[in-house]
């Protein structure tokens, strides 16, 4: 009976320092926060400048380190701070699409960290026009 009481204090001690363990970790995570995680280029004229800015902050208590960002297809590239966000700042992911490329689109780029919630997915969107259409609109 005595082993059976001991267990089980023991039981419930090791399980209460795994819980405040792993929610200590949780809240020491960095939080990567977009402002907005879509733009939205509407109409432009082909062979214009086709470069966003996805801005973001760390609302967390550790650093945020961008491990990789990556487009969907090779029509897109982003470029993104390789150093650590220390919490509270804010930095910017730009993204650029060849305007080329006549038509709707619409592209995504996947955004991994080591944020609790990662990867973020942003979206770029759009027509490309000839410069004959944009005139006629």
């Amino acid at each position: 009976m005595k082993n059976t009481i001991i267990l089980v204090v023991f039981g419930l001690l090791f399980s209460t320092q795994i819980t405040a363990q792993s929610d200590t970790n949780k809240e020491e995570k960095p939080v990567i926060k977009f402002e907005e995680t879509v733009y939205n280029y509407g109409e432009i004229e082909v062979n214009s400048d086709g470069t966003c800015e996805f801005e973001f902050e760390n609302t967390g208590e550790e650093p945020l380190l961008l491990t990789k960002v990556r487009a969907a297809c090779g029509c897109t590239s982003p470029k993104w701070p390789k150093k650590p966000v220390k919490p509270g700042e804010t930095e910017t992911i730009k993204v650029k699409y060849n305007t080329r490329i006549k038509g709707s689109f619409t592209k995504s780029v996947m955004v991994y960290s080591n944020a609790e919630d990662s990867p973020v997915k942003l979206t770029i969107k759009g027509k490309v026009l000839d410069k004959k259409e944009n005139d006629n609109n």
